[in-house]
């Protein structure tokens, strides 16, 4: 049977949840959903709100990983990363951080965590 985008999505967004636990990152999110956008994982890294996508590639590469996340994708992101700090204000003074867990692409290890992102692809 073949696996829905779905459940393979749900799938890497687990694994890329106790990837970060084991850093001692503090999940305070998943799936933020606003219309226009979704963020995949809000989490503590010490002092510093990293919102993060996670894309499951077990079939992709570096180029699919580009198309992925390009321009507008990275500013649906940042737009409904706006929308969490109105919701949230006591985030507001914090340093923030845009990062990627690549989950099961190839050529990769299970885990690629690409930290400050958009910068990155951009």
């Amino acid at each position: 049977m073949r696996e829905t985008s779905v459940s393979v999505g749900k799938y890497g967004e687990d694994k890329a949840n106790e990837y970060l636990k084991s850093l001692d990152y503090k999940v305070i999110a998943r799936n933020f959903r606003r219309p226009g956008g979704e963020i995949d994982i809000i989490a503590l890294d010490k002092d510093i709100l990293v919102f993060i996508e996670v894309k499951t590639l077990p079939s992709g590469n570096i180029e699919t990983l580009g198309y992925e996340l390009n321009l507008r994708k990275q500013k649906r992101i940042i737009e409904t990363s706006k929308r969490f700090l109105e919701m949230n204000r006591q985030y507001n003074d914090s340093i923030i951080r845009f990062d990627v867990l690549v989950i099961d692409m190839p050529g990769f290890p299970s885990v690629y965590h690409i930290k400050d992102a958009f910068s990155e692809l951009v």
